[in-house]
């Protein structure tokens, strides 16, 4: 099934393309519902860099939910589009379900020199997905009016790694 958001964002794709590369950008939309603590070593980095990345989730910080891997690739088209991608997976808990996780945040500008955001979530979970849409539905829409809200605040930030 899939989920879909398409938003024009009062900031610039730059700013916006920084916020998605950034964990706090990830943590920033999805509070308070769910919150995410890393797994890995040193905790989150500055910035995502490719490859997988564990998290533990929790609904509202207190209910866990379970282990996820965030694997993450990014691409910048010759057309202007920078595209990532989590092709991850769920690891315990309700998110080991999920059996095809392909989730892809795409940034472009626009004339007037904001974003254009388009946020597509593709995921199966057997005859679990109907139920399970919904809420990825609705957890969506919430983090729709949680980017337009923060996308205003957003500064262009250069990533310390590629």
């Amino acid at each position: 099934m899939r989920v879909l958001l398409k938003l024009r964002l009062e900031s610039s794709p730059d700013a916006a393309w920084a916020a998605i590369r950034a964990p706090k950008g990830m943590r920033d939309v999805s509070r308070p519902f769910t919150t995410f603590g890393s797994l890995e070593p040193d905790g989150f980095p500055s910035f995502w860099s490719p490859g997988e990345h564990r998290v533990l989730l929790r609904a509202f910080g207190l209910i866990p939910i379970g282990e996820q891997v965030i694997n993450i690739s990014f691409e910048e088209r010759d057309d202007g589009v920078r595209i990532m991608r989590d092709y991850g997976r769920g690891v315990s808990g309700p998110l080991a379900l999920v059996r095809s996780w392909r989730h892809s945040i795409a940034i472009s500008g626009t004339p007037g020199g904001t974003t254009l955001y388009r946020d597509q979530l593709r995921f199966e979970a057997g005859a679990l997905t109907p139920a399970l849409w919904l809420g990825y539905w609705a957890f969506w829409q919430w983090r729709g009016r949680r980017i337009r809200r923060l996308a205003r605040t957003w500064q262009p930030r250069v990533p310390l790694i590629a």
